[in-house]
């Protein structure tokens, strides 16, 4: 790696905001001689041309021994985050591939045919006379052969061990800040009725432990095996049976890494499994699916992403804790910088505003949704002409949400998505010209909202981890609560940079959940500067009184001003923010974490 070159490998024209410090004070930890350099960058900061300047610092071929790494990898967790580079034209010379099912088939007869079903794939020894032309091996061969390959963090960890994508010199990972959860989720094993295609001739049994789950495993694996030695060994195949194949050869490679990895006694990975109840309850030796789950998958990451290349980049507004993070995906913090790039969006165009009304955690929910909903017509009245987000954490929040605000009187200016239709729903929701609201449930991350597409938001709930979830369970009664704080404030500040992306752009967030401001005191030593500055400056805005009508837009003449006073709602007033932080320092000593932020998620 060269980082001197950093700067000429800049593809924008011209700098904005702090890009060319953020330049310098990358080049100068690589030139220091860190491995991992962190890029705590918050929105509008230009990650993506950010990234682009440290990829051109890869090694070139034309310096290098045959047995060097050169080039580099682009990767993100986030689909809709590769969309954007392969569009922007200052970013044409990262080489996009995605997986094989997102191509399809050129054959005559076979135009609906995804690559991964594709006579190719169905047919024992097929010579196919457009692999050549073929979109999905064209674009991998560009990628293989080009100096920056770009693909999804999913498809770049299944290429561990590829022959064509093997270790480059420089790795750069956009979007970071999840890494350590995407990798418990890549490695974490579902064996149930949609997972194992021949679930239903199995006799699981019931698993007390882990050295019971491994030798299921173990079993399974052969079990496996020999299926798909037996389709392998077929002619010609039908698309369902190329899907059990491929799905056979992923979940013989995933057994075998458990068993392998939790029979080291040097693997640092700790291993929980769960397992649902058994159709047949009268059985006791007879068990339900399993799911197996990694814990910290140091050794995974270590196989997927740190033996990938020489030198790494990992971008991300919310890298919250260097130590932390290091800790969690393996990476020694003396062999790692971090860099701050400091945040050039006004304050006063990025305000917070306490609606709260109340915890929303399940036990209260009840009481508070209620009060949350007209709060959210309020907010809307005094928006009436312009588009709003609703972050309703969880799809039983959204639809009782859409009922409330259906008997309100407001329901043709809001709008959902189902689980299936969530991305064709959000696009209709963002080419609209109507000053819709739109219920959405886990859109916290990767949405560009930029200028009219979205005004407002609120934030319904604070966004802590299931509980109920082993790993989070674990890791609580193991003391972890600033982990589990973390995390909810990684969310929060995730959530609070959608509708604000540029200097001149403007939002304003809303939070109705009183354990977020709970959530600002216990993580307070983890925020950004910038974020901080925001929450200092929160307050109570002054909102219409509640007259649903003047909600569905036009002119809001004569529906007064109740100055943010809670009580015109009949919910009591809990008071500024630094008069709870005030209230906060006097009681902490007496308050229990648990009481403050317990939450199943049902």
């Amino acid at each position: 790696m060269n980082p001197e070159r950093i700067f000429e490998a800049f593809p924008a024209p011209s700098y904005r905001g702090n890009q060319e410090r953020a330049l310098r004070d990358v080049r100068d930890a690589f030139a220091a001689g860190n491995d991992v350099v962190l890029v705590r960058a918050p929105t509008g900061s230009g990650k993506s041309l950010l990234a682009r300047a440290v990829a051109g610092c890869a090694r070139r071929v034309d310096e290098a021994d045959p047995s060097e790494a050169t080039g580099a990898y682009y990767t993100t967790p986030q689909v809709s985050q590769l969309d954007d580079v392969a569009a922007d034209d200052l970013l044409a010379d990262l080489n996009v591939v995605r997986g094989k099912s997102n191509y399809t088939c050129i054959l005559p007869g076979e135009l609906d045919t995804p690559v991964d079903r594709a006579p190719c794939v169905r047919e024992r020894g097929y010579d196919c006379s457009v692999r050549h032309r073929c979109p999905y091996f064209s674009d991998r061969a560009i990628a293989s052969n080009r100096s920056i390959a770009a693909m999804t963090l999913a498809y770049f960890m299944q290429t561990a061990g590829s022959e064509v994508f093997r270790k480059r010199d420089v790795v750069v990972i956009d979007e970071a800040h999840g890494l350590a959860e995407w990798a418990e989720m890549y490695a974490t094993i579902r064996l149930g009725p949609r997972t194992v295609p021949f679930w239903d001739d199995l006799r699981v049994p019931a698993v007390d432990g882990l050295d019971r789950a491994a030798r299921f495993a173990e079993n399974l694996a052969g079990v496996c095996e020999r299926r798909k030695d037996d389709l392998l060994g077929r002619e010609e195949l039908s698309p369902r049976e190329v899907r059990e194949r491929d799905r056979l050869q992923e979940l013989r490679g995933d057994l075998d890494w458990f068993v392998s990895d939790y029979r080291d006694p040097e693997s640092p990975t700790t291993w929980l499994v769960d397992q649902a109840d058994p159709a047949d309850a009268d059985d006791e030796d007879v068990g339900g699916p399993l799911t197996i789950k990694p814990m910290n998958p140091e050794r995974y990451l270590a196989h997927t992403v740190w033996d990938r290349g020489n030198r790494f980049a990992l971008l991300s507004a919310t890298i919250l804790n260097k130590e932390a993070f290091c800790r969690h995906v393996g990476l020694d913090p003396a062999n790692v910088a971090l860099v701050d790039v400091g945040h050039t969006f006004p304050v006063e165009r990025r305000p917070l505003y306490d609606v709260t009304r109340g915890k929303m955690t399940y036990e209260a929910r009840d009481e508070t949704l209620p009060k949350v909903a007209r709060t959210i017509v309020r907010i809307m009245q005094a928006h009436p002409d312009e588009k709003g987000l609703i972050h309703a954490h969880s799809y039983d929040i959204q639809e009782r949400l859409a009922e409330y605000l259906r008997e309100f009187g407001v329901g043709e200016r809001v709008r959902t998505h189902s689980r299936d239709g969530r991305d064709a729903d959000l696009e209709a929701w963002k080419a609209s010209g109507d000053p819709d609201v739109f219920l959405s449930v886990k859109m916290e991350e990767a949405l560009d909202l930029k200028g009219d597409l979205c005004r407002w938001q609120v934030l319904c709930k604070a966004p802590f981890l299931n509980t109920s979830d082993s790993r989070v369970a674990h890791r609580l009664e193991q003391g972890q609560w600033a982990w589990y704080y973390r995390a909810a404030l990684r969310t929060v500040v995730q959530a609070c940079g959608r509708v604000v992306r540029a200097p001149d752009d403007r939002g304003a967030t809303y939070l109705a959940d009183s354990s977020l401001l709970d959530l600002f005191e216990r993580a307070r030593t983890d925020m950004p500067d910038w974020f901080a500055d925001q929450v200092d400056r929160m307050e109570r805005p002054d909102l219409p009184a509640f007259e649903p009508r003047t909600a569905l837009g036009g002119p809001n003449e004569g529906s007064g001003r109740d100055g943010g006073d809670a009580a015109a709602d009949g919910d009591g007033d809990e008071g500024s923010y630094s008069s709870r932080r005030r209230r906060r320092a006097r009681r902490s000593s007496r308050s229990s974490p648990l009481a403050d932020v317990w939450e199943t998620d049902r």
